[in-house]
């Protein structure tokens, strides 16, 4: 979609999000993303199978799973960043606010940052903190004062005190604790509906990983929150709906394909879960 263009499916997904408190939270909070049936290829290799999941406003969702079952694939169908490997396919409905994300008309770029990101490891730009955390609001070309939303986005992320007399200081020279939370502060100044985490703690110390958790319990009161990770304890504290992936042999192609085997609520995923593969699972059998 070009400059100065109005698309209708466009300016659906971009609408403004409900606000929803905490004690709020139902059967009846609002949809954000919901998949039905959605498979993701590879060419002619199906890595992952006929997913069907919801998930809600104000919610952190914890994707759970051995290697290799798909988690990471899937997560980011959700901010269309399939679009850039080449061969790649995504089947099967995915809705944003229920609209379809994959819809003609609508611009990935935005749909990536109003559904940012937060990569496994620390990935911040070797520019100043000041510049990385700018850079999105810049590139979107949002109506905002720079230096307040850079103050803001880096206060969310509980880095302000610690960085607010070396905004010139190169992100790289931060610690690896600090460059992770900058990264999520990278995301939250391009005013995101949604923030996704691609085992965000995985590269970080105890002390460090602690910070990322307090900051995601701080964060779901503003964003919906995705989390892929391989930390059981992680998930059991930090999210409120989790999601249990698995991956079997595909007999057509001779390879793995990680396919959905539970979705419930966190604490029942963890002390009543309806399947035994996924109670094997978070009580150390396998995987």
């Amino acid at each position: 979609m070009t400059e100065g263009q109005e698309d209708p499916e466009s300016e659906a997904i971009l609408a403004p999000r409900p606000e929803v408190r905490e004690a709020e939270l139902t059967a009846d909070t609002p949809l954000v993303f919901a998949l039905a049936d959605v498979s993701v290829y590879y060419g002619s290799f199906r890595a992952v199978r006929d997913v069907s999941l919801q998930v809600r406003e104000g919610q952190i969702t914890a994707l759970i799973g051995p290697s290799g079952c798909g988690k990471t694939t899937l997560l980011r169908t959700l901010n269309r960043m399939h679009d850039l490997t080449a061969g790649a396919r995504v089947e099967g409905s995915i809705r944003f606010r229920g609209e379809d994300l994959n819809g003609p008309g609508v611009d990935p770029v935005e749909v990536r940052r109003r559904i940012g990101m937060v990569f496994q490891r620390p990935n911040p730009f070797p520019k100043s903190i000041y510049d990385n955390v700018a850079f999105g609001p810049r590139i979107a070309k949002l109506p905002v004062k720079l230096d307040d939303c850079v103050e803001q986005a880096l206060r969310k992320a509980a880095l302000w005190e610690e960085v607010k007399d070396r905004l010139k200081t190169l992100a790289t020279e931060l610690s690896g604790g600090q460059q992770q939370r900058l990264c999520i502060a990278r995301a939250i100044a391009a005013q995101p509906d949604v923030i996704l985490m691609d085992e965000p703690c995985s590269a970080l110390d105890p002390v460090a990983t602690m910070r990322i958790e307090d900051l995601m319990q701080e964060l779901k009161s503003d964003y919906t929150i995705v989390i892929v990770t391989h930390n059981m304890q992680q998930a059991a504290r930090v999210s409120d709906m989790t999601a249990f992936f698995t991956a079997e042999v595909d007999e057509q192609a001779d390879r793995r394909c990680g396919f959905l085997v539970e979705f419930d609520r966190t604490d029942k995923i963890f002390t009543s879960p309806g399947d035994e593969r996924t109670e094997s699972y978070v009580s150390g059998r396998f995987g």
